[in-house]
């Protein structure tokens, strides 16, 4: 991986950079958000849920306008603003006094992070061939991954001198991205099209619901992500529904373990040799692991158990996350390529949902019914990724 991303160009790993610093800084403050939010604003359990899990969505849904600027703004400078939009967020979490002002700061750094994300997707198609870029995305997804892995230990260590100092490191590193970019970024990279007449967002909006392929994969890729966005907090649900506070501890903490070691180790192995050809058996491939996976956790009774379904589940994980994006890759007008990544991120929808429809689950029915659900969901995505990838062609022009 090291060598192929030696033999990139500057701009590309400064798109690489970004994932990785961005998703670390990220990372260090999203595990002590509960911490924070119930000691310093009083809030309880469901009210802390709700306050992340709403920014998530927002964030998500204001992105799709995010994917517009993409296709219409200069790359260079809106990477630029949007870096120090998410240096801001973070500044203003530390200094807000008012619940409604650190929920505007949450929200403005889940939006950032989402635009820079379709910037990034984008400006790797616009530099790279088509047949590079699995190999990038694979790269890409390795990287955020390992700032999901590294990030959390760096916030534990600076959290037990001052709970807002996680909030700090991730305002610094931030600008430290911020400063870099403004150094060595490229100023002339646009991921826009010059040469198309500019159409407004709902004209935009409305073309892009016209493209069966895409509203089915946005539709899949919900559906899944109700299943793969937040494992750790529907199993940590499950877990303490059905066990003790220590064993919920110890399966937790095995799973994510296993999670971040699988993907950290095989996702570029694996996510390589995903290709245009052939992407409807590889996502076959990979939801028929997370059914497996997700068996296996209903199964599951010892440590070893756990940890054998979240390999096979992570499996699933490392196979779709990159097919998804080389069939969005695929279908993608070059001027729209901005709007089909930012519709794409609507499957984070499905990940907000997943914690929510598995507590009323857990809350009304026998703990094990959670499973049936999960399964349905993945044989749901699966049945919209396989019509999308049937439709031949209804791109718009």
């Amino acid at each position: 991986m090291l060598a192929t991303i030696k033999n990139y160009p500057r701009t590309v790993n400064l798109l690489l950079l970004a994932t990785l610093i961005l998703t670390l800084a990220r990372a260090i403050t999203f595990p002590y958000l509960v911490i924070y939010l119930s000691s310093r604003f009083a809030l309880d359990i469901s009210q802390v849920g709700l306050v992340i899990g709403s920014s998530l969505i927002v964030g998500s849904l204001l992105s799709v306008y995010g994917g517009f600027l993409v296709d219409r703004v200069n790359s260079y400078w809106l990477l630029l603003g949007l870096s120090l939009v998410f240096v801001l967020g973070f500044v203003g979490t530390v200094l807000a006094r008012d619940l409604w002002l650190f929920y505007s700061c949450l929200i403005l750094i889940n939006l950032a992070y989402a635009v820079i994300d379709i910037a990034v997707k984008s400006g790797f198609a616009s530099l790279l061939p088509e047949a590079a870029r699995s190999e990038v995305f694979s790269i890409k997804y390795t990287l955020t991954n390992i700032g999901y892995a590294v990030g959390p230990a760096l916030g534990a260590v600076v959290a037990k001198l001052d709970i807002s100092l996680p909030f700090v490191l991730s305002a610094v590193l931030g600008a430290g991205f911020f400063l870099l970019y403004w150094r060595w970024g490229d100023r002339h990279l646009t991921t826009a099209d010059t040469t198309q007449k500019p159409v407004s967002f709902l004209a935009v909006g409305g073309l892009l619901l016209r493209d069966h392929r895409l509203v089915c994969f946005t539709v899949g890729g919900l559906l899944s992500a109700v299943v793969f966005g937040q494992f750790t907090a529907y199993l940590s649900l499950y877990l303490v529904t059905t066990a003790t506070a220590q064993y919920t501890y110890t399966i937790i903490s095995s799973v994510v373990t296993t999670n971040a070691l699988m993907v950290i180790s095989l996702q570029y192995f694996i996510g390589r040799r995903i290709s245009h050809r052939h992407l409807s058996r590889w996502l076959i491939l990979g939801l028929g692991m997370f059914m497996l996976g997700v068996i296996g956790f209903a199964l599951a009774t010892t440590v070893w158990w756990w940890v054998l379904a979240m390999a096979i589940f992570t499996v699933g994980e490392i196979i779709v996350f990159p097919a998804e994006y080389m069939f969005i890759d695929r279908i993608a007008p070059d001027h729209l390529r901005g709007m089909y990544y930012g519709a794409q991120n609507l499957s984070n929808l499905g990940a907000a949902l997943g914690p929510v429809l598995c507590g009323l689950v857990l809350a009304s029915l026998p703990a094990h019914y959670m499973f049936y659900m999960l399964a349905a969901f993945i044989v749901g995505g699966g049945l919209f990724y396989f019509i999308g990838a049937s439709i031949r062609s209804d791109r718009p022009d």
